[in-house]
């Protein structure tokens, strides 16, 4: 077995595992900790990016989502009053619809996979272009929803500022 193999299933490995403990975490009860479980799984998938020789998606998924969206799940945490999220109780019926969605899901991606036939030959894809042809296309032809993202970031931002703001006597 060779380093970019036994790399990839660390990487696979520990995505897949921090992954789970974001929605489930016998540890603790504490919303941090997924928070943070999630960034482990962000850095394990840029972890398999880098082994796709894919450096640029892998330094944004690093620098914009274990950064820049991490720094606001927390600020979002942080600003929860999580104690009373801690009293409710179990809805049954939440519960009942959470698990009927999951396994519609898993019924989709099953058929999906049926139909695809996973396994069959594909075309090598082709490694051209570089940044300069991404950065050329997104200010030419998707000006405008990159320019509409800023925006609802913007306005996402400026909310929370106001939300997070308190009434001095």
């Amino acid at each position: 077995m060779s380093l970019p193999d036994l790399l990839f299933y660390v990487f696979a490995a520990a995505a897949l595992l921090s992954g789970a403990l974001v929605v489930w975490n016998p540890f603790s009860r504490n919303p941090v900790y997924s928070a943070l479980f999630l960034a482990v799984t962000i850095l394990a998938l840029s972890g398999l990016f880098v082994l796709l020789h894919a450096y640029f998606v892998a330094a944004v998924q690093v620098l914009v989502y274990a950064g820049a969206v991490m720094v606001l799940f927390l600020f979002v945490l942080m600003l929860l009053d999580l104690r009373e999220e801690a009293r409710r109780r179990l809805r049954w019926a939440g519960l009942l619809i959470g698990v009927l969605a999951a396994g519609g899901v898993t019924a989709l991606l099953l058929r999906a996979l049926w139909w695809t036939q996973p396994g069959r030959e594909l075309a090598a894809a082709q490694m051209e272009g570089t940044v300069r042809l991404l950065g050329r296309l997104l200010f030419t032809h998707y000006l405008l929803p990159l320019e509409m993202m800023g925006l609802l970031l913007l306005v996402a931002m400026v909310g929370v500022i106001v939300l997070s703001k308190r009434d001095v006597p």
